[in-house]
């Protein structure tokens, strides 16, 4: 897999702070990606399906995120829909990253990284 990145630690916090992309192509025109949203900590990747032609990509898919509310400890589960849109190449991507419902609108720079964080050699 190819993975691009912008995940960065914050000094004082020591908090995991981005967002990796994660991409493999199937066949000619189709991608199968995993995004990972760090919001203070390591996160798993959320499946999402694509599609690449020439330098341009397509992304798209649904997060259903599982919360627990306290002190009830009832599960609340959430959908955001998820696009992303952009150009990529041996170094970068570059685009435009949509999570609805979680105010999410972002211009996006991600760098070649050679792994995800969570999966350091």
């Amino acid at each position: 897999m190819r993975v691009y990145s912008d995940a960065w630690i914050h000094k004082e916090t020591g908090d995991l702070n981005g967002f990796e992309l994660a991409l493999k192509q199937t066949e000619d025109s189709k991608i199968d990606a995993l995004l990972y949203v760090y919001k203070g900590t390591l996160a798993d990747g959320i499946p999402l399906r694509g599609r690449v032609s020439g330098k341009n990509a397509t992304i798209e898919g649904a997060w259903v995120e599982r919360l627990v509310e306290y002190p009830s400890k009832k599960e609340i589960v959430q959908t955001h829909v998820i696009k992303i849109v952009g150009t990529l190449d041996s170094r970068l991507f570059h685009g435009k990253l949509t999570i609805r419902d979680l105010s999410v609108d972002d211009e996006v720079k991600l760098k070649r990284v050679g792994h995800v964080w969570d999966c350091k050699p």
